[in-house]
C-alpha cells in the first residue's frame, strides 16, 4: 500500500506543476473489491491546460519513479483524460465535466484527502 501512496503523492506533484486546481486523493485501500489503491482528480482551466498536466504526469513519473501508464484515454479532447498506473487512477478534468459527473464522491466510503492549491 505505501508504493501505491508514494505513486499518488508523486502524481499529486507532477499536477501541482502544472498548476492543477482542487486536487483530491481518493483513498480506497480499505474498501473491499475496488479497481484500485487510490484516484487522484484534479482539473485545468482548458482543454490545454488539461493536455498539459497530463504530460507532465506521464514524464515526470516516467523519469523520477521509472513507471509507465498503463493507458491514457482523453487526450485528444483534452476535456477529461484518464490515467491508469495499476494502483493509482488519476482523472484529470475540465472543471464543468468534473462537477457534472462527481467522481471522487461516488465512493462514499473512501477517504478523501484534499490538497491545497498552489498559486
Amino acid at each position: 500500500m505505501k508504493e501505491g501512496k508514494s505513486l499518488a503523492n508523486s502524481i499529486v506533484a507532477a499536477c501541482q506543476d502544472k498548476k492543477a486546481r482542487n486536487i483530491v486523493i481518493v483513498d480506497m485501500t480499505e474498501l473491499p473489491g475496488t479497481i484500485c489503491q487510490y484516484f487522484v482528480i484534479c482539473e485545468g482551466n482548458t482543454p490545454t491546460q488539461v493536455g498539459a498536466i497530463s504530460d507532465e504526469i506521464v514524464d515526470s513519473l516516467k523519469k523520477k519513479k521509472k513507471e509507465r501508464p498503463i493507458s491514457i484515454d482523453g487526450l485528444r479532447e483534452g476535456r477529461w483524460v484518464g490515467i491508469d498506473y495499476g494502483t493509482v487512477i488519476v482523472h484529470v478534468f475540465l472543471p464543468e465535466l468534473r462537477e457534472f459527473y462527481n467522481i471522487e464522491h461516488l465512493w462514499a466510503d473512501a477517504k478523501l484527502e484534499s490538497i491545497p492549491d498552489i498559486d
